[in-house]
């Protein structure tokens, strides 16, 4: 049976109605961290805990990815949308570094102001059409350390930053 044949832009409008968290993923060489900006992040097991990225193969932070063998998530939160597209842009990975402070902690870059942040070991790295699937074993993590006021995550819908309207207690 053949596949109908369907646009790609079609898709990707499609595709945006399923709402995503937004994250800059990070990792370190000789050089100093890199990093970019993606929504293409799932928990992908808790035994053991691994969690997926999707990383555009023509990346400058995907051959850093591979040599470290180490990468973070560092999920965003609300009003980190200009941090979101200076990850996403081209600009080389020290001018992306001076927009957000950071430390090395367990071999990756883990943004100050991180909502939430998971340390990975790359356990795979599998070509998928213009992306390459990489797998990470979840080696440290953490939620809840960054400024009082960030606790709504920076969404992307539709092709824009959204947020999350949090649910009133009284209706919880």
């Amino acid at each position: 049976m053949a596949t109908p044949q369907v646009d790609p832009a079609r898709y990707r409008e499609v595709i945006g109605s399923f709402a995503t968290g937004v994250a800059i993923v990070t990792a370190h060489d000789d050089d100093g961290p890199a990093g970019l900006t993606t929504n293409a992040v799932t928990s992908l097991s808790l035994d053991p805990l691994l969690l997926l990225v999707c990383f555009d193969n023509g990346s400058r932070t995907l051959p850093i990815v591979q040599a470290a063998r180490r990468f973070a998530v560092n999920v965003l939160h609300a009003g980190q949308e200009e941090l979101a597209r200076v990850f996403a842009s081209k600009r080389v990975a020290e001018e992306k570094f001076e927009a957000a402070t950071h430390t090395v902690a367990h071999g990756v870059p883990v943004l100050d102001d991180a909502l939430a942040w998971i340390a990975c070991d790359l356990e795979s790295l599998t070509p998928a059409g213009d992306h390459s699937i990489g797998i990470g074993r979840v080696t440290h993590m953490s939620a809840g350390d960054g400024p009082a006021a960030a606790t709504e995550p920076l969404l992307f819908f539709r092709g824009g930053f959204g947020r999350l309207a949090p649910t009133p207690p009284s209706e919880r």
